[in-house]
């Protein structure tokens, strides 16, 4: 009975996908609720696999020249107006910090809720010639916006990051940092996290406030809604007009910067959730999951088991790897390790040791097979990474199977009436219209993808000439 109850615990997905998907975060106990309002508590399990996101995209980072820094969390009210569109982009999520111990402060200031306005001021200082450029920084954080509606991970008032900064002597040279760093997200997505995405520019009513342009990774949820997973953008000169960040350049003239801002932050851990997961709980794919295998000795008091599932424990050391010696059934702890998420489940009991082999069951699948005690090793390293490649697979093909294309406004109506997942279609370029989509269907513009298609003549919702494809979406 009790090994039931832990998965009845879960609401499933197809009944209430975002009560699944609290269940799934509270009981693989990934967060905890706090009493400071729209903030929550990254436990453990939860922080782990935030490490290690943190670690191996900072690992791709730094091959592509990128160097760490830190600026401070609080931005002077006057340094933040100097570039107004920015301003007012942020204006309505920003906290205010207006008081230092009992005395008022001076300048009022915000607590960053992105730190663009501080590199620039940095930057202003630090950068005089051509020599001193390229700048291609980042920093590791966390920022504050006071945002109404909270989520576990999707949203919360304070949340962690990355952010990276850069400045460059051209246009061209910041144009191919933007795009760079959007591959380097892409990448690590598909081949990190297990999850496809759709890569593209955002629509000038959906870019970032200041920039000249924003791109996107764009990944679809295991419900049909779309996650923006990672954005790089593209400011060209304007925020460097308006802190005057200038050098001298070869031909001995006074020059403006170009510069690029790129992110990913702690909602990247409910698209793995959303994508992989299932009503037992959590999938974790084997490059981000704390624990990759968990040993469950099988009749543990018995002579002998207890040991030999440590020794395995020892062999198996280049993995992340954990014995469950809990006084537990087996079968709870069945429950646990699969609500967890964790890719590999190996079973050792007298009968195994006897001989000379064990069982080893995959979350993906819950295929179980016998592995030789000798080659376990070998099959595990195989095992792990037949399960990294399978959740990709199975991933892609879902994404593939909830791409649908619209020619007429009816089709387009139709398709976001019956239908979850992306719809492609023309559209004419005019922000009115986009925003009459959005107002009319609650759907928003995901992205322009690289790779454009002519699906028609007109636009899909006016019927104005159509200028680009893009990818339609419901999203989080």
């Amino acid at each position: 009975m009790a090994d039931k109850k832990l998965v009845e615990a879960i609401t499933s997905m197809d009944e209430d996908f975002a009560q699944w998907y609290t269940d799934v975060v509270k009981k693989a106990e990934l967060i905890d609720y706090s009493n400071v309002k729209g903030c929550m508590v990254i436990k453990p399990a939860g922080y782990a696999i935030w490490e290690l996101i943190q670690r191996q995209l900072d690992d791709m980072f730094k091959a592509v020249g990128v160097e760490n820094v830190y600026m401070p969390m609080f931005i002077p009210e006057g340094l933040l107006q100097k570039e107004k569109d920015h301003v007012e982009g942020f204006a309505p999520e920003v906290a205010w910090v207006t008081h230092g111990g009992l005395n008022p402060l001076q300048e009022r200031m915000c607590v960053r809720p992105t730190s663009e306005t501080l590199f620039c001021d940095f930057y202003k200082g630090d950068i005089q010639s051509y020599r001193d450029l390229p700048r291609v920084y980042n920093q590791w954080c966390s920022v504050v916006r006071w945002e109404k509606e909270t989520r576990p991970f999707l949203r919360s008032r304070e949340f962690l990051w990355q952010e990276g900064h850069t400045a460059h002597a051209t246009g061209e040279e910041a144009q191919e940092r933007t795009e760079q760093m959007l591959d380097v997200y892409a990448e690590f997505c598909e081949k990190v996290l297990a999850i496809p995405v759709v890569k593209g520019r955002k629509t000038e009513k959906e870019k970032f406030a200041g920039a000249e342009a924003t791109y996107t990774i764009e990944a679809l949820m295991h419900d049909g809604k779309a996650l923006q997973s990672g954005t790089s953008h593209n400011f060209g000169d304007g925020f460097a007009k308006a802190f005057g960040i200038q050098f001298t350049d070869k031909d001995n003239k006074l020059k403006y910067v170009h510069q690029t801002s790129w992110g990913m932050s702690t909602r990247i851990i409910g698209a793995i959730i959303m994508v992989h997961g299932d009503n037992s709980g959590l999938v974790l794919p084997p490059k981000v999951a704390p624990t990759q295998v968990m040993i469950i000795p099988i009749q543990q008091k018995k002579e002998g088991v207890l040991e030999k599932a440590y020794e395995l424990k020892d062999r198996l050391s280049h993995f992340r790897v954990k014995v469950d010696d809990s006084d537990k059934s087996p079968g709870w702890k069945f429950s646990e390790q699969e609500m967890r998420g964790i890719p590999i489940r190996v079973e050792i009991g007298p009968k195994d040791i006897e001989a000379g082999k064990c069982v080893i069951c995959r979350r993906d699948n819950g295929e179980k097979v016998e592995a030789a005690l000798d080659e376990l090793e070998k099959a595990v390293a195989e095992i792990l990474e037949d399960i990294q490649e399978n959740l990709f697979r199975k991933a892609k093909a879902h994404l593939e199977s909830h791409i649908y294309v619209a020619k007429t406004k009816d089709e387009f109506v139709r398709l976001f009436a019956e239908k979850s997942g992306f719809v492609k279609a023309m559209w004419c370029g005019d922000r009115e219209c986009e925003e009459k989509i959005k107002e009319d269907m609650s759907v928003t513009s995901r992205c322009m993808p690289y790779e454009q298609e002519c699906l028609s003549d007109t636009c899909v919702y006016c019927g104005k000439p159509a200028k680009k494809m893009v990818y339609w979406g419901r999203a989080y």
